[in-house]
């Protein structure tokens, strides 16, 4: 079982349109429950701390549903940790979740490009779906680099910011940014499924890119605990064979005492 923290943003207005939104009800429940139904622990996590806010859930989706009415889930986004006083060595992985709010508060808070940049350099996995991306510009590693430099990426590309109304309101465009930052940002039809995995991170293009996001920061999840496992495996054998090889010596001086 591993932690994933995901982080939620805390603007609840679009600019200053007066339009309502938070983060994106899909795109934290479908992760949530891929991240559940492997057996991790999930924690959540916001720019402000408190109770985020959140865009409109759909009711036909069960997911979603199941999402908002799970108590320990309920319990844990009444009160989110600030991103401020988060340890990231807390966590094994990292998930950044979309909403239109995301681009005012994500891009310029410290305490979440720290968080990002300590889960990362220590070998976590860290993953971001359509809006949640702002989160990764200006995330400078430990060697001074900034994290989307050249790397692949998806994120809500700017073809769907004008489907969606917000082109004239958002204060950039993310896709554009992340390539300003060195990225290449990778992206299929407009509303269409993308995911794009360069070594530890993980990104999704739109909402309907979440589940997949989470899905391959699973297999990479997966594939530390294998690791882990052949390791604890290696130092079993190696204790073992330790003490067989002192049972022997043992016996050997006990037989070459008492022939």
């Amino acid at each position: 079982m591993k932690k994933i923290l995901m982080v939620l943003t805390s603007v609840s207005e679009i600019g200053a349109t007066g339009e309502s939104t938070g983060y994106n009800v899909a795109e934290a429940a479908h992760p949530w429950k891929v991240f559940k139904d492997s057996g991790h622990f999930v924690d959540f996590a916001s720019i402000q701390g408190g109770q985020p806010p959140r865009d409109v859930v759909d009711a036909g989706d069960p997911v979603q549903v199941a999402f908002t009415q799970d108590e320990t889930t309920r319990a844990g986004l009444y009160n989110t940790a600030r991103v401020d006083v988060v340890d990231p060595e807390q966590y094994d992985a990292l998930y950044l979740v979309g909403g239109h709010g995301a681009m005012w508060d994500f891009p310029d808070s410290e305490g979440l490009q720290k968080l990002v940049a300590g889960v990362y350099n220590a070998g976590g996995v860290v993953g971001a779906v359509c809006h949640g991306p702002a989160g990764l510009v200006n995330v400078d590693l430990a060697n001074g680099i900034h994290l989307v430099n050249g790397r692949k990426v998806a994120a809500f590309t700017n073809d769907e910011e004008v489907a969606a109304g917000k082109d004239k309101v958002i204060p950039f465009f993310l896709a554009d940014r992340l390539e300003e930052q060195g990225a290449t940002h990778v992206s299929a039809g407009v509303f269409e499924e993308k995911v794009v995995v360069d070594e530890r991170l993980v990104t999704g293009q739109n909402p309907a890119s979440a589940a997949g996001v989470a899905k391959e920061m699973e297999k990479l999840l997966a594939g530390v605990i294998h690791q882990e496992k052949a390791e604890e495996q290696q130092q079993a054998e190696a204790l073992r064979a330790e003490k067989d090889a002192k049972k022997a010596a043992a016996a050997e001086m006990e037989h070459r005492h008492h022939p």
